[in-house]
This record gives C-alpha cells, sequence and structure tokens, in this order.
C-alpha cells in the first residue's frame, strides 16, 4: 500500500467544539501528517497524508467526528502531500 494525501471539508457544528484538537489528536495516533483549520464560513479544512489504510480510517472518523460535534456533510479529494512533518492547527 501507498501514501494518500486529500483534503477533506467538514460542515456542520464543527467549530467550538474542540474538532480540531481532536482530530489533531487522531491523526497522530495514525501517523499522520497534515492539517486541520477553521474556516471563516464555518466549515473545518483537513488536509490529511499518510499509509493508505490509515487515511481511509481518518476519512471513517472524520465523517462522524468527535462526539462534541455535528458533522452534516463531508467532501474530500486528492491533494499534493503536505511539504512539512508533523500535523498543525490554526
Amino acid at each position: 500500500m501507498g501514501e494518500q494525501s486529500f483534503v477533506v471539508r467538514v460542515w456542520g457544528l464543527v467549530q467550538g467544539v474542540g474538532f480540531r484538537y481532536f482530530t489533531r489528536e487522531r491523526a497522530l495516533q495514525l501517523g499522520l501528517r497534515g492539517h486541520a483549520y477553521n474556516l471563516e464560513d464555518g466549515s473545518v479544512e483537513i488536509l490529511i497524508c499518510g499509509p493508505e489504510q490509515s487515511v481511509q480510517m481518518m476519512l471513517g472518523w472524520l465523517e462522524r467526528g468527535p462526539r462534541t460535534a455535528e458533522v452534516t456533510r463531508m467532501e474530500y479529494e486528492v491533494a499534493p502531500p503536505p511539504k512539512g512533518s508533523g500535523f498543525h492547527t490554526n
């Protein structure tokens, strides 16, 4: 299995509920790198990159998000991998 990289966008109750924090924790547990950023429209953008199985697990988790969030919509597409290492939030 190779490496995959996706940019993901989630909508719903995803800001002010710890979504980025829990996303970062989950990504690090799965050995992924990338970022989770709040956007001005109330959505969150997530870039995830890593082993295919871990990325697929993360996509499944993002559809639900943490218990504190309510994801109503999710879209994702293939993206270039991040230039750095680690997982960052704004």
